[in-house]
């Protein structure tokens, strides 16, 4: 690894690509989000080996999002309901899922931590997680479904690195896709790069909630806090980004 430090900007030229591939380390991932993911990881570990089922089921009622708890008729009201919003985004409904949410955090929120830091990402969790239930509730007023996982903010993330990794002028290495320009929005909306990856992105999801694509069924899946979550990131990510 040449002797740059830490925040410098990658070489220039024909080398780039050689320090990119060679000097890299295949896990180089910000402690903050090394944090983050084993919170989540002891948070499903606890439930799934120390808590009894009761306990966890009224941890559910009490922490996972319903949308039910804004239509006062259909439920008994809590005080859930001010904390359900960001609380739910912290549990998960198996180890697939945590470990799917933590593989696409890995590849994202990466980047992202490294450009806006810890503090910022944490407003930037919570407010995608709650565009993204948001979008949920729209569709799904009042009804009592049980909304848990890290989706939305994941969907936030790649919303949000979309307005970077995909810079022209920049490198989509994980060492430096982090100091990349950011891209305006219509400029971002004109990139080749970033239609492909946001219009794939976005079928996907469409397939998903239509039930061609039905990982575990379709009805399992809050497509629209995905959808909701990406919007915020992509949409939103310069309130947060200081770098440009």
């Amino acid at each position: 690894m040449t002797d740059q430090p830490d925040g410098a900007p990658p070489p220039q030229g024909n080398d780039v690509d050689n320090t990119a591939r060679v000097s890299e380390p295949a896990f180089n991932l910000p402690a903050g989000l090394v944090g983050i993911l084993a919170f989540l990881v002891v948070i499903h570990a606890a439930r799934t080996y120390l808590l009894p089922l009761t306990l966890d089921e009224e941890l559910i009622f009490n922490f996972a999002f319903l949308p039910a708890r804004y239509d006062h008729s259909l439920i008994d009201q809590s005080l859930a309901w001010l904390w359900s919003p960001i609380t739910y985004s912290f549990l998960h409904g198996s180890w697939e899922h945590l470990i799917f949410n933590g593989f696409w955090m890995v590849a994202f929120g990466a980047p992202v931590i490294r450009r806006i830091g810890i503090s910022r990402l944490a407003v930037f969790w919570c407010l995608s997680a709650i565009a993204a239930v948001a979008l949920h509730t729209a569709f799904h007023w009042g009804e009592m479904v049980v909304v848990v996982g890290a989706s939305g903010v994941v969907a936030g993330l790649m919303g949000a690195a979309a307005r970077f990794v995909f810079s022209p002028s920049g490198r989509i290495s994980r060492q430096f896709a982090h100091l990349n320009r950011r891209l305006t929005i219509g400029e971002a909306l004109s990139n080749r790069s970033v239609v492909v990856f946001a219009g794939i992105w976005f079928l996907t999801n469409f397939l998903i909630g239509l039930g061609v694509f039905a990982f575990g069924g379709a009805g399992g899946i809050a497509w629209e806090a995905h959808i909701g979550g990406f919007l915020f990131g992509f949409l939103l990510f310069g309130l947060f980004d200081t770098r440009n």
